[in-house]
């Protein structure tokens, strides 16, 4: 006899057919022990078919077989929530159950010393005393996010890969103890109720094992069963995994008719055979009907049994049993949840709690409609029962008997009942369930569900770098200030800053488009934070959400509607006297006017810096300003190289990185390291230039995750080696497709076409030993211009214009090739110098394109014009080395003042 399990619930079963899924399963440990690579299968099915006792079986074979197999398996399951709950649980337990049969007394020592800890100590706590270095990668990645979070300000680029290295760490330390022991199988049940930071270090853990003696079985519930939850974004984990062929999907049916016979000859051997042929013929071997049904069954029915329709059916029937007094106690029950405190309800009920024990206890012992069950890790110093419906399906068909104010209004008194009988600090479990029950409460809970739900994002993100979770509180907390009546206090405040910490939470993802990934429309929402900081009236407010709303724009709409709204901000905060939200308007303005007016970023950010310098009430201690000052710093310094004043940016650079090195946070040390790159490039100090991105890239790569700078600096890296021409040329193609590839899945809508673009550059540099590259070149550049247009970074699109003017002259297409060298001339002169595009490249290409088409005399005005500007750079190099090695080192300068290409 064994049990079939849904939802933490038990129901007696006896493990029947299965045969080809338990062959599946013995063949993977099979060949795991027998070293042939361990894999990942899945098992989907609708609920109730028995996915849990089929492992439970499995797990009582192995244990069973595991002197013959030499393995080991250790189980899980991911409990079923409402809304956002507990990051890494699952993961916690595999740990703790993986630690005990560890043989290194320091390990298992520290492991089981926080055994049960998980109600006094957050989830982080508990990992980061588990697993060596998370707590440092936790405790600066809480910094960084706090910044980002007050400040408005941080690319949020910088923050996810913070998470995606505690998932890298727990899953090393998981398969440090997985090595020290025989070969594992780990079973995790009910996948779909998964958390996204589990579902992160499982996406990791995955594509490790075939290296590792390590299998994973996760079993799937496909029928959408619950409506609230990350279901349907483990449904798209899962189909990754699929396609990209990580995972082995097995769907398993209803049990067949010889099974279903074996069954009711294990359950009522005395019942006739008429009777099974009935059970499948109406229940299609639905183990949960079936084994219901012969629940009801007795020896007085002979062959005749009711089968009604629906499941319902049979759960109103055992609840006509009961008094309505007790009825009624078990409804307030099923609206706590499938499992359910005696002490709740009598506070609810206003009952004595002896009274509601003594009641509850009788129900469990003679109506098989409850099971007395271990409380939840919130609630196990309370001293209260704890029961759970025998199966979610009595739980469902109670909560589904009640009005829906009365279902709200004993949402609101369960949530008033755990707020008084929490204990301070209260667990973030006791927090969670408080906050489901207020968002159920209806309006009596608006103002304290939006409060509830904010704290908890802020918390999550924060505390547990757990972004996703984080996402879905705000989500939560925006809806519910929404409802408050319009006038309502608090309501605009409370909207704003649920707003702002969402759009922080997402900003990595924004795709350049009017919708986030999952259908947000984040301009929509900016513009609502924004007229609701209009109805406060309160300058601060409106200089926040002024900025937040020039972010959204940038990503929506392009960067000239961004630059009106910045630049509102910064006026807003000069008439308000604020130097705090000044500096930061200034900084983050002056950062993107940059990219349509040079010399008025430059004016911005020097304003900046010099009112930091002066201005007693900005200090260096603040992490927001800290932060800003970063930013402004190194924009400022690209800035003036970007103007042609190559000695001080270089000066500015090189101090910003050296001080950077030396703060705790480093957070922006691979933006600078990008930019004193491109400075040293631009100089012929190639070596210098490659230690630089070398030593970001291994800065991101040692934190983990994808991150758009380290594309950017792993492009860049490679545009520097296919500069120096040879065998490192073959190096370059490899990081520029790694790039690309990365850049696709982060796509900072600033970084992409200057990826792109780089891309296109390279194809071109390795066009005479790949002559296909010229066509992927062309089309690359062929949609930075598509996409710029739309955006405004015309910084691009100069470039693109004018490598797509370089592919057509290689293939011979002059007529067209000048046709795109003069448009990006046209823009070139529209605008004048631009950053992250070298002026004199533009003009000499052009020249060279201009001349094969035939019109010389232009081609030698634009390489006068070339030669000018790298004069020009050439006498802000104040040191006489550096200058004869920019003049002589670096190709391009050496072609423009050999005139290379462009005849007389």
């Amino acid at each position: 006899m064994t049990t079939w399990m849904r939802g933490g619930i038990q129901v007696s079963v006896d493990f029947v057919d299965r045969v080809e899924e338990m062959a599946e399963l013995n063949l993977l440990v099979t060949d795991l022990v027998e070293g042939r690579g361990g894999r990942t299968v899945v098992l989907d099915s609708v609920s109730g078919m028995g996915k849990t006792a089929l492992l439970q079986a499995f797990t009582r074979g192995s244990v069973d077989a595991s002197s013959r197999w030499e393995h080991r398996v250790v189980t899980t399951r991911c409990h079923p929530g409402i809304g956002p709950g507990i990051a890494y649980g699952p993961v916690v337990d595999l740990l703790l159950k993986l630690g005990e049969d560890v043989k290194q007394p320091g390990v298992l020592r520290r492991m089981l010393s926080f055994t049960g800890q998980g109600v006094a100590r957050s989830a982080p706590e508990v990992l980061s005393a588990m697993v060596p270095g998370l707590g440092a990668i936790f405790s600066l990645g809480r910094e960084v996010t706090e910044a980002s979070l007050t400040s408005g300000s941080m690319p949020f680029d910088s923050l996810l890969p913070f998470q995606q290295a505690a998932a890298a760490r727990i899953v090393e330390a998981l398969l440090e103890l997985v090595r020290q022991g025989s070969p594992t199988v780990l079973l995790i049940d009910d996948i779909q109720h998964s958390d996204p930071s589990t579902l992160l270090v499982l996406d990791q853990l995955v594509r490790r094992i075939p290296d590792e003696p390590l299998a994973v079985v996760l079993t799937h519930t496909i029928d959408g069963a619950y409506a609230e939850g990350p279901g349907e974004t483990v449904e798209e984990q899962l189909h990754r995994w699929s396609v990209e062929g990580l995972v082995r999907r097995r769907t398993l049916g209803g049990l067949p008719e010889h099974a279903v016979a074996e069954l009711v000859r294990l359950r009522c051997p005395q019942a006739p055979a008429a009777l099974s042929q009935q059970l499948s013929q109406v229940t299609l071997g639905h183990t949960i009907f079936v084994s219901l049904c012969l629940d009801e069954w007795t020896p007085s029915q002979g062959a005749r049994i009711s089968l009604p329709a629906s499941l319902s059916r049979i759960v109103e029937r055992r609840l006509r049993m009961l008094s309505p007094q007790d009825r009624e106690l078990l409804a307030v029950g099923a609206t706590q949840g499938s499992t359910f405190l005696s002490s709740t309800i009598a506070s609810v009920k206003g009952s004595p709690h002896d009274e509601i024990m003594e009641r509850l206890r009788l129900i469990a012992r003679n109506h098989r409609l409850i099971v007395a069950d271990e409380p939840p890790a919130w609630a196990r110093m309370a001293s209260s029962d704890c029961y759970r419906f025998e199966h979610r399906a009595l739980w469902g068909v109670i909560q589904a008997q009640q009005s829906p104010e009365q279902i709200r209004s004993r949402h609101v008194r369960i949530a008033a009942a755990l707020t008084t009988e929490g204990t301070q600090p209260m667990p973030l479990e006791r927090r969670l369930e408080i906050a489901h029950h207020l968002r159920s409460g209806g309006p009596a809970c608006l103002a304290d569900s939006a409060d509830a739900h904010y704290t908890l994002a802020r918390d999550a993100a924060t505390e547990g770098l757990s972004f996703a979770e984080a996402e879905q509180h705000c989500k939560v907390a925006i809806a519910a200030a929404r409802e408050l009546p319009q006038g309502e206090e608090t309501r605009d405040r409370k909207l704003i800053r649920a707003i702002e910490l969402l759009l922080a939470l997402t900003e990595v993802r924004w795709r350049g488009q009017n919708r986030e990934t999952d259908g947000t429309d984040i301009d929509a929402l900016a513009a609502e934070a924004e007229s609701a900081a209009a109805r406060c009236r309160a300058p601060e407010l409106l200089i926040r959400t002024r900025l937040l709303r020039g972010k959204t724009l940038m990503a929506t709409r392009g960067l000239v509607p961004s630059l009106d709204k910045l630049r509102e901000a910064v006026e807003l905060a000069e008439r308000h006297d604020d130097p705090v939200a000044l500096f930061v308007a200034r900084v983050e303005y002056g950062r993107q006017v940059s990219k349509l007016n040079l010399a008025e970023g430059l004016a911005q950010l020097s304003e900046a810096e010099a009112l930091s310098a002066a201005d007693a009430r900005l200090p260096d201690t603040d992490p927001v300003l800290q932060h800003a000052r970063n930013l402004g710093e190194m924009q400022l310094g690209i800035s003036l190289f970007d103007s042609g004043r190559l000695g001080v940016a270089l000066s500015r650079l090189q101090r910003c990185v050296g001080r950077l090195r030396s703060e705790p946070l480093k957070a922006e040390l691979p933006i600078a390291l990008n930019y004193l790159a491109q400075v040293l490039a631009s100089i012929g100090a190639y070596q210098e230039a490659e230690d630089a991105l070398r030593e970001a890239l291994a800065f991101e790569e040692d934190r983990g995750g994808d991150s758009g700078w380290h594309a950017y600096n792993t492009a860049l890296l490679s545009y520097i080696l296919a500069q120096q021409g040879g065998d490192r040329r073959r190096e370059s193609l490899a990081l520029v497709v790694s790039a690309w590839a990365e850049t696709e899945r982060t796509w900072l809508a600033n970084l992409v076409p200057i990826v792109r673009n780089l891309y296109a550059e390279i194809l071109l540099h390795g066009a005479d030993e790949h002559p296909d590259g010229l066509g992927q070149a062309y089309a690359l550049a062929g949609t930075t211009v598509d996409e710029t247009r739309h955006s405004g970074m015309v910084r691009s699109q100069i470039a693109a214009h004018s490598l797509q003017s370089r592919a057509l002259l290689r293939w011979g297409d002059t007529a067209r090739a000048a046709s795109a060298a003069r448009e990006a001339l046209r823009l070139l002169d529209g605008v004048g110098d631009m950053p992250a595009l070298r002026t004199e490249e533009v003009l000499y290409h052009s020249a060279v394109v201009l001349a094969t088409n035939g019109a010389r005399q232009e081609a030698r005005e634009l390489l006068e014009r070339a030669r000018a500007v790298v004069g020009e750079k050439a006498g802000h190099l104040h040191d006489d080395t550096a200058r004869r090695r920019f003049l002589t080192s670096v190709p391009l300068n050496r072609a423009i003042r050999a005139g290379h290409g462009i005849a007389g």
